[in-house]
């Protein structure tokens, strides 16, 4: 007989639960733990018996059907039908991992690669005609996400920014939108630069569905509406709302009802839309020689000049936490593609990570997360180096400070 025994390896550097970096970080989360409800009888356990080739369909009908979500805050207890293992959290911690795989996995029709890449995932908008039962799945995959953040479990799933901001019911600005489509990003700029009654514009959209091309109004009556120098500013909002909004609405709903079923949504108001994605993901172990053998310089740089000397110094004395932070501040996720820093994508295809001289030694590193691109000012010594990146990684909430 087959034995279960497995070990999550983004855990090998955590001491529990997914932990970011923060100066205030445990307090936060001790707060946040204090907030969660404990189940009335604590002796009791949730039992999940799956096989592997179902495990999606079997763990969709066992936790869905559930009507007292409290039980699902039970210990867990983990058996792959089959097998022998005593469930101590590494059967746990495969369940997590191999579920996620499998509800993320595109192939389903419920979620979508952003864009070009291949490791960051959005909410599929045409998800209801590849499963008319889609809402309710939304419904259990927050239900699990849920249950993993409750359990100190990770989920195998990195998002785009707008989705930790969905979560947290925070505005999605333009800068979010060049980390997803730098395409889109950069014709929005255009606009706002612009005169945009030279561009003919409308308060509608062009969707495709399925090869057609289908008109939607942004506003009612939004096809007649033109785009001035004086709405445009509402043209953009009502654009970025269409594209990472409104046409998830109802899946991203039906995925917080069951989210919130474990985790009430006020209780993650503590974190920024960073720390969120860290907290339900975990952190991968960010290998700083790989980085720096695919890192690419711009302008007065190269890999033996003295600040670029004193940066790969600073990432070698930087925590995992704070690598992935800067990562990041930089790309917009904290993921590393699954073979190394050799396949990183920008929001156009395939883009090394870059570090280009810029600026004063006043100022603060900036990014451009579509190029994957630190613009780094030719600070004089090491601390200040250190110093500055740690200010601009801690300070970069909502991406108000990339360009």
């Amino acid at each position: 007989a087959r034995t279960t025994q497995w070990e999550d390896p983004r855990l090998e550097r955590l001491g529990g639960p997914a932990v970011p970096y923060s100066r205030n970080y445990r307090q936060k989360y001790e707060y946040f733990r204090s907030r969660l409800r404990a189940p009335r009888d604590l002796q009791a356990k949730f039992e999940v018996r799956v096989t592997r080739p179902g495990i999606f369909e079997d763990s969709f009908r066992l936790i869905y059907s559930v009507k007292k979500p409290e039980i699902l805050m039970h210990r867990l207890w983990i058996e792959f039908l089959g097998e022998k293992g005593l469930d101590y959290g590494g059967v746990q911690r495969e369940w997590f991992f191999l579920l996620s795989r499998e509800m993320f996995n595109p192939y389903y029709g419920l979620f979508e690669y952003s864009a070009a890449d291949n490791y960051t995932l959005q909410i599929n908008p045409l998800s209801g005609l590849a499963n008319e039962n889609h809402l309710r799945y939304f419904k259990f995959i927050g239900r699990v996400c849920g249950m993993a953040v409750y359990h100190g479990k990770l989920v195998d799933g990195f998002f785009i920014r707008p989705f930790y901001k969905m979560m947290l019911g925070r505005k999605i600005n333009l800068k979010d939108m060049e980390a997803v489509d730098s395409e889109y990003y950069r014709s929005l700029k255009y606009i706002l630069e612009a005169d945009p009654r030279d561009l003919d514009l409308t308060f509608s959209v062009d969707e495709e569905h399925f090869g057609e091309t289908v008109e939607v109004e942004l506003v009612p009556g939004g096809r007649s509406i033109a785009v001035t120098n004086a709405n445009k500013r509402e043209y953009i909002e009502r654009i970025i709302n269409w594209r990472f909004v409104s046409r998830v609405e109802h899946q991203m709903c039906a995925f917080l009802e069951g989210f919130n079923d474990l985790i009430p949504l006020e209780t993650l108001q503590l974190f920024d839309a960073n720390e969120l994605e860290l907290l339900m993901c975990g952190l991968q172990d960010i290998n700083v020689h790989d980085w720096k053998a695919n890192t690419l310089y711009k302008g007065e740089y190269h890999v033996n000049h003295p600040v670029i000397v004193n940066f790969w110094r600073t990432l070698y004395t930087f925590t995992n936490e704070l690598r992935s932070r800067l990562l990041q501040f930089v790309t917009g996720t904290s993921r590393v593609p699954m073979n190394g820093f050799v396949e990183l994508w920008g929001s156009a295809g395939p883009q090394k990570f870059t570090i280009e001289s810029w600026g004063t030694v006043d100022q603060l590193p900036r990014a451009h997360t579509c190029f994957n691109r630190l613009d780094l000012p030719p600070y004089k010594t090491f601390e200040d180096l250190r110093c500055k990146l740690i200010i601009a990684i801690e300070n970069a909430e909502g991406f108000e400070g990339v360009d």
